[in-house]
C-alpha cells in the first residue's frame, strides 16, 4: 500500500461516482428501480441489513468493492484472523476474535485457546458463585451488588452489554459502573450500596490508569469506613489486569486477580475478563451466548465474499459517505432504550481506532478518516436533534438499530416510529405536500404562502437499518462484533493502524504535568490564567 489511496484508479472512479450521485435524490433512485430493496439488503442469520436508503447505485457499489479489492481487504481479514502483528506501532497482535473462539487460535505462532479457556473458567466460577449466593463478603454476608470500576474499554463495552441484557425484576443481580474521576458517579452508586454485600471489580489493563485507581482507592476507603480499618477487604475486590503485581500492591491477592492478554486492546476487550461484570449481570449462559453471537460475525467476516460481507459493506458505505459525499458525522439511533449507551461505546470503538492522520508508513493521509459518531435512543431523539436531520444544512448518514420485539402496542409504536423516521428522512416534504398539509388544517391562502417555506424538508438523508427479532445476548454479541469488524476494515482501507491510540496519551501526560506541583510551568498563557482563576475560586 505504498501508493497514496487518493491517487489510485479505484479512488478516482469513486470520486466520479460521487459527483454523479450527489445531485440525485433517493426517491428518484427508488422510483427507477422497483427491486432496490432486494438488491441493496443482506442477511446474516436473523439479522437484516438494509442499505437501500444509502445514496448509491449498482455502479457505485461495484466501485466500492473494487476499492476493497485494490486495498487487499481479503489479506487484511486473513491477517486479523491469523493473529499477525497488526498493531505494529506497539508490537502486538489484535486478536480479539480469539477471545470468543472454541477452536485453536494462534498468535505469534502460539495457540492461545488454553489461555482463553482458562480465563473463561475463572470468570464462570466467580459469576456463578455470585449468582448462586455463594460469594460472601468479609463479615459473611452474601454479595448482591457488583461495581465495575474502569474507564474507556474497561467500562463502555461491559456497560452497554450489562445494561442492555440485565433482568429488571426484583431480586436480580445488581451491577453498577463507575468510570468518571468526578466523585459524583461513585457517590451515587455508594449511596444505595451496602458495604457487606458489595464487590468491586477493578478493571484496568495496566493498573496505572489514574481515573480507575482514584475511584478504586475511594471505594477501598469507603469499605474501611463501613467495615472497620482492620477488616480484610480482599473478599470485596477482584482485579482484571495485565499488571498483577500492581494489583497485589493495591491489596488484591493474586488468587483474586484475572489476567488480560497482551494481544487485545481495551476497546476490543469486552469478551475477555473485562466482561466479568457482564457475566455477573446476565449469568454465564448468557455470556456464552454473547460470545456465540460475536463468533457468528467472526465466521461471517472470514468466509463471506466481499459483496455479501456485512462488516465490509458497512465499512465501504462509511467510506463512501465520508470521503465521496463529504459527510463529517455519522449517527447511530437505537430504537431500544436498553441500547441507549450503544453510541457511547461506538464512539470509542470507531473514533479512537480510526481517528488518525498518518498511514502505516507515517506519511500524512490525503483523505478524511473517522467521522464524528453520535446518537441516542429513539424515540427520544425525535423530540431533540431530529429537527436538524430534517431541516438542517448537514447531510448525516444514520444507522437505525431496530430490535423488533413483541407485538405489544407500545413496542409496535416504537418500531413504527423507527421505520417512519428512516422513510421521512429519505423522502422529505416538498412544496406541494407542505401546501396541502396547511390547506387541510384550514389555513387561508395568505398563511399557506407565508408558512410553506418553513415546512419544507429536503429529505435525501442516507440511512441503513439493522433489523433483528429480539435483543438477546447472541444478537448483541453479533451486532457489536459487526461494528468491530467494520472499524477494522475501514482502517485497513484508509491505510492506518486501528489498534493504537497515542493521541489519548498526550492528554494524560499533560494532566500529570499540571498535577506535578507548583513548580510545573503551565503550557500556555490560557492554562496559566485558568489555574490562577481556579486558585482564586478555591479561596
Amino acid at each position: 500500500m505504498n501508493q497514496s489511496i487518493s491517487d489510485s484508479a479505484a479512488w478516482r472512479a469513486l470520486e466520479a461516482a460521487g459527483q454523479r450521485l450527489r445531485p440525485q435524490h433517493l426517491t428518484d433512485l427508488f422510483a427507477a428501480d422497483a427491486t432496490r430493496f432486494q438488491r441493496f439488503s443482506r442477511q446474516l442469520g436473523d439479522l437484516l441489513f438494509d442499505f437501500s436508503k444509502q445514496r448509491i447505485d449498482a455502479a457505485a457499489l461495484g466501485a466500492l468493492l473494487d476499492l476493497a479489492k485494490a486495498r487487499n481487504v481479503g489479506d487484511g481479514i486473513a491477517q486479523l484472523a491469523g493473529g499477525e502483528m497488526l498493531n505494529f506501532t506497539e508490537g502486538r497482535a489484535a486478536q480479539h476474535m480469539a477471545l470468543r473462539a472454541t477452536t485453536p487460535v494462534f498468535v505469534a505462532g502460539a495457540d492461545v485457546l488454553p489461555e482463553v479457556l482458562g480465563t473463561r473458567a475463572r470468570m464462570r466460577e466467580i459469576a456463578t458463585a455470585l449468582r448462586n449466593g455463594e460469594l460472601r463478603g468479609a463479615r459473611g454476608k452474601v454479595i448482591r451488588h457488583v461495581v465495575n470500576i474502569g474507564i474507556g474499554g474497561s467500562d463502555l463495552g461491559p456497560r452497554v452489554a450489562a445494561r442492555a441484557l440485565s433482568a429488571v425484576e426484583p431480586g436480580a443481580t445488581r451491577v453498577s459502573f463507575v468510570a468518571n474521576i468526578d466523585p459524583f458517579e461513585l457517590d451515587v452508586v455508594l449511596a444505595t450500596a451496602s458495604a457487606d454485600e458489595t464487590l468491586f471489580i477493578v478493571a484496568s489493563k495496566t493498573f496505572t490508569t489514574q481515573e480507575t485507581l482514584t475511584n478504586a482507592q475511594a471505594a477501598r476507603a469507603w469499605l474501611q469506613s463501613q467495615l472497620g480499618a482492620a477488616t480484610d477487604l480482599a473478599p470485596h475486590f477482584v482485579a482484571v489486569s495485565n499488571n498483577i503485581e500492581a494489583a497485589r500492591a493495591f491489596g488484591i491477592p493474586a488468587e483474586r486477580c484475572i489476567a488480560l492478554p497482551e494481544w487485545v486492546g481495551g476497546r476490543y476487550s469486552m469478551w475477555s475478563a473485562i466482561g466479568l461484570s457482564v457475566a455477573c449481570a446476565i449469568g454465564w449462559e448468557g455470556f456464552e451466548q454473547l460470545l456465540g453471537g460475536a463468533r457468528e460475525a467472526d465466521n461471517h467476516l472470514t468466509s463471506a465474499p466481499l459483496e455479501n460481507n456485512l462488516p465490509v459493506l458497512m465499512a465501504l458505505l462509511g467510506i463512501w459517505n465520508t470521503n465521496f459525499l463529504g459527510c463529517g458525522s455519522h449517527a447511530v439511533l437505537s430504537y431500544s432504550q436498553r441500547l441507549a449507551d450503544l453510541p457511547s461505546y461506538l464512539q470509542q470503538l470507531e473514533m479512537e481506532s480510526n481517528g488518525k492522520r498518518v498511514d502505516r508508513d507515517g506519511n500524512p493521509l490525503t483523505c478524511a478518516t473517522s467521522p464524528i459518531l453520535w446518537g441516542g435512543a429513539g424515540t427520544v431523539g425525535q423530540h431533540a436533534y431530529h429537527q436538524l436531520l430534517y431541516q438542517g444544512t448537514l447531510t448525516v448518514p444514520i444507522d437505525f438499530i431496530v430490535p423488533v420485539g413483541n407485538d405489544a402496542p407500545a413496542q409496535r409504536m416504537l418500531i413504527e416510529n423507527a421505520l417512519a423516521q428512516s422513510a421521512a428522512l429519505m423522502q422529505g416534504r416538498n412544496e406541494a405536500q407542505a401546501r396541502a398539509q396547511l390547506a387541510a388544517s384550514g389555513k387561508p391562502e395568505s398563511e399557506i404562502a407565508r408558512l410553506t417555506p418553513h415546512l419544507l424538508s429536503p429529505g435525501n438523508q442516507p440511512s441503513s437499518t439493522l433489523l433483528f427479532p429480539r435483543l438477546t445476548p447472541h444478537a448483541l454479541g453479533r451486532l457489536i462484533a459487526l461494528y468491530e469488524h467494520k472499524t477494522f476494515v475501514q482502517g485497513w482501507i484508509w491505510g492506518i493502524n486501528s489498534f493504537d491510540q497515542y493521541g489519548v496519551e498526550l492528554g494524560k501526560l499533560m494532566a500529570r504535568a499540571l498535577g506535578g506541583g507548583s513548580d510545573s510551568a503551565p503550557p500556555d498563557g490560557s492554562t496559566a490564567g485558568l489555574l490562577a482563576a481556579i486558585r482564586t475560586m478555591r479561596g
